[in-house]
């Protein structure tokens, strides 16, 4: 491509594209494109107007010629270009998500991206474009359980009724133990996170025993009052119900909110419920410990002290737990329960059953 357009301004047209060119808040294109016509009206040769204009002589050329047919309105506006690749036609869209929602042939579990764009005809990009744009990830499975409590409504709207409707003068607290709380120390000190890698810890590590964490979290304040445990029986567990019995101030009455462990239900404990009767026993249904408050801090003491820590012995893991105890309830958040019992049960009538 050559030079084929001569530059030719008249004082309208001049003023106008100096008006352009020293126009701070325009697109930064557009005062280019002046520019390289101001230049060009000054008789100055192709290579000189790239080389103020900071530009390509092609470039030079391209809006020369553009000004030549369009006028100033040409270099103010970028023609319309067809796509590089013609967009895929719905139906092979459709055919992709029926086909990601439909069972795989063979022994596989599920689809894969080149498996679909294999059948289909097309790129492995444009199958992941429309997983992307439909939601869907054919690589996750998410587990769930079903509750098969003969008293699970019953039980689902006290606990939620604890939860959101509290009763006045009363403690309410989810109490619930982690067990098997494992003494880990690797065998070689943790590598920091650094640019371009992640943390990293040995493979293999030193077992020094473990521990069960007792715990009672304070459902309307926040707070957790945490014992370790060398075992998980019900005399360890009477032994924290004493604990708790002596932090909750005298006259309030106290509900609690457990899962179905045996512990929970064992005759001593009985015994020692009718001894304290401002105690009252919540229990979760089955197979839904996601009702149990508690499990929530648990979840992130396991995250944040323990998955990752790395401990000399059993005390240094007590120690560390007892740490991380204090260090929630110095700054507590109250629980918030904010779905009613009513749209839990929505919600699970809305899941289909698995078909047998």
């Amino acid at each position: 491509m050559a030079q084929t357009v001569c530059i030719l301004l008249d004082a309208a047209a001049k003023a106008q594209l100096t008006g352009i060119a020293g126009d701070r808040s325009r697109p930064l294109k557009h005062i280019l494109r002046a520019r390289i016509i101001l230049l060009s009206a000054e008789r100055l040769s192709v290579q000189d107007v790239a080389r103020h204009a900071g530009v390509s002589r092609p470039a030079v050329w391209r809006w020369q010629q553009r000004y030549g047919e369009e006028g100033v309105d040409g270099l103010l506006r970028d023609k319309t270009r067809p796509p590089g690749i013609p967009p895929l036609p719905l139906r092979a869209v459709a055919e992709v998500l029926a086909l990601t929602c439909s069972e795989p042939p063979g022994e596989v579990t599920h689809w894969t991206g080149r498996a679909v764009a294999e059948r289909i005809g097309i790129s492995l990009r444009s199958v992941q474009r429309i997983w992307e744009a439909h939601r869907l990830q054919p690589h996750r499975v998410r587990t769930f359980k079903r509750s098969h409590d003969p008293a699970f409504v019953e039980k689902v709207e006290d606990v939620v009724g604890l939860y959101m409707d509290p009763p006045a003068h009363a403690v309410v607290l989810s109490i619930d133990e982690k067990s098997q709380i494992q003494a880990l120390e690797r065998t070689r000190p943790d590598r920091p996170l650094g640019p371009g890698h992640p943390a990293a810890q040995t493979h293999d590590y030193t077992r020094h025993g473990t521990t069960t964490l007792f715990a009672a979290l304070n459902v309307l304040e926040g707070t957790v009052l945490g014992r370790c445990m060398q075992r998980h029986r019900h005399g360890e567990f009477i032994r924290f119900l004493n604990a708790v019995e002596a932090a909750v101030p005298a006259g309030k009455l106290v509900h609690v909110i457990l899962d179905n462990y045996a512990v929970h239900k064992h005759p001593k404990v009985r015994a020692w419920l009718v001894r304290h009767p401002r105690w009252t026993f919540h229990f979760t249904p089955t197979s839904a410990s996601w009702l149990n408050a508690v499990e929530g801090f648990f979840s992130a003491l396991t995250r944040r002290r323990l998955r990752r820590g790395t401990f000399t012995g059993l005390v240094d893991l007590q120690v560390a737990i007892k740490r991380y105890i204090a260090e929630h309830n110095r700054k507590p958040k109250p629980f918030v329960w904010t779905k009613p019992a009513a749209a839990i049960f929505d919600a699970l009538n809305r899941a289909p059953e698995p078909s047998v």
